[in-house]
Order: C-alpha cells, then sequence, then structure tokens
C-alpha cells in the first residue's frame, strides 16, 4: 500500500524556532502539520522533535502533555524520526543541565555540558565544520560542510551512533543515526543550502517509508 501525500509532523511542546523548521519541511516538498495530539503522532508519516532552550523544561513540557508514550510508540514502529538542537538531545538517555533529567532513551547516551577549559567560548554559537564518520543519503550532503551551532551541552554516545561531527575543544556529535532514529545538533533550518540537503534528505526518507508501508 502506498501513501501520496506523506505528512511531516513536528511536536508541538512549546519549542522555539518552529515557523522556520515548519517552513524548510514544506520547502522540499512534503506538508508539515505542527501538533500535541498523540494519535496524529501516531500517525505520521514522519517526525521532527524541534528545540531550543533548556532540557528540563522541555522534559516538563513532554511529559506534561504526555507526548512521550506515542512518541516512543512510533518510534518503535519504524517512523523515521529527525531531533534538531535540543530535539535531537532529547532522543538519548539523560541530561545533567539543572540536574540530572531522564530522556527519551532512544538512543543510548547522556547529555552533558561542553567543556570551559579548552579555549572555546560556550556556548558554541556560530558555524562549524562537518567531519563524516557514516556515509549515508543524509550525511553525504555535509561532508566537510559548515552548519550553524547554538549549544552548551553535547551528547556523549557510543561512536556506532556518530554520523559526523565537529571539533569544538572536544568532538561534539553534530548527526547521530540509530535505525530510524535521527538526531541533528545544528540548526538545518538555519544552515542555508547545506541545511536544505538535510531536510530534503529526510523527507526522501519518509516518502519512501510511506510508499512502502
Amino acid at each position: 500500500m502506498s501513501k501520496e501525500n506523506p505528512v511531516i509532523v513536528v511536536i508541538d511542546y512549546g519549542a522555539g524556532n518552529i515557523f522556520n523548521v515548519m517552513k524548510a519541511i514544506k520547502y522540499v516538498g512534503l506538508a508539515a502539520k505542527l501538533t500535541k495530539d498523540p494519535s496524529e503522532i501516531l500517525a505520521a508519516d514522519g517526525l521532527v522533535i524541534p528545540g531550543v532552550g533548556a532540557y528540563k523544561t522541555a522534559m516538563d513540557k513532554i511529559n506534561e502533555n504526555q507526548l512521550l508514550v506515542p512518541i516512543k510508540k512510533a518510534a518503535n514502529n519504524g517512523t523515521p524520526i529527525l531531533g534538531v538542537c535540543l530535539g535531537m538531545q532529547l532522543l538519548f538517555d539523560s541530561s545533567t543541565e539543572f540536574g540530572e533529567t531522564i530522556g527519551f532513551g532512544l538512543i543510548p547516551g547522556e547529555v552533558v555540558r561542553l567543556p570551559q577549559n579548552t579555549g572555546f567560548k560556550v556556548p558554541q554559537m556560530g558555524w562549524n565544520q562537518n567531519s563524516v564518520t557514516i556515509e549515508n543519503a543524509l550525511t553525504q550532503g555535509i561532508k566537510n560542510e559548515f552548519t550553524y551551532f547554538v549549544h552548551s551541552y553535547y551528547v556523549k554516545t557510543d561512536p556506532k551512533y556518530i554520523a559526523a561531527s565537529v571539533d569544538y575543544g572536544v568532538q561534539v556529535p553534530s548527526v547521530v543515526i540509530k535505525d530510524n532514529i535521527i538526531g541533528a545538533q545544528f540548526h538545518p533550518e538555519k544552515s542555508g543550502e547545506v541545511g536544505l540537503r538535510v531536510w530534503q534528505a529526510f523527507a526522501n526518507m519518509v516518502s519512501d517509508k510511506a510508499v512502502n508501508v
């Protein structure tokens, strides 16, 4: 059975930068829907977890709106999921920001503060060059390319999940992948043409999945 008009659902939990995310999805040719309705999350062809701000605040909103269960069910059902910036960090087990906070647990790992003793300013704010370690349809568009970052925390995880990274005093994972779960630490919607390649690659994943359902 095929689906002609796949829809990417953007999780609505009060995160910032939603307008640019929705605009980018529509630019690459798919419908975007902002929702916190569990039934719409489960019916989505693809999910985007946006995020700007603090991990604990975001998880409080996710739990308050009872969004974690449908997100995890969608993940287990094979729905392509893309977490962006804070949204990527939420995919992991926990964060040390403002105390220990439990995350989605979709990819093993912990979110910790960028070190202060490397000579690099915290937060990382600006453009940085990606080094690709796992080449696929998504990462080939960012190989050796610069993308835009704004963050004070980064993910520590098994290298087998790290598809790309940037040097910021430490190696910061910039793209992580585990099966149908993808995270981008940078903001694709703020990274110009390179960022649009990421959105296009994700849109292609969603479309391919929808066609083969």
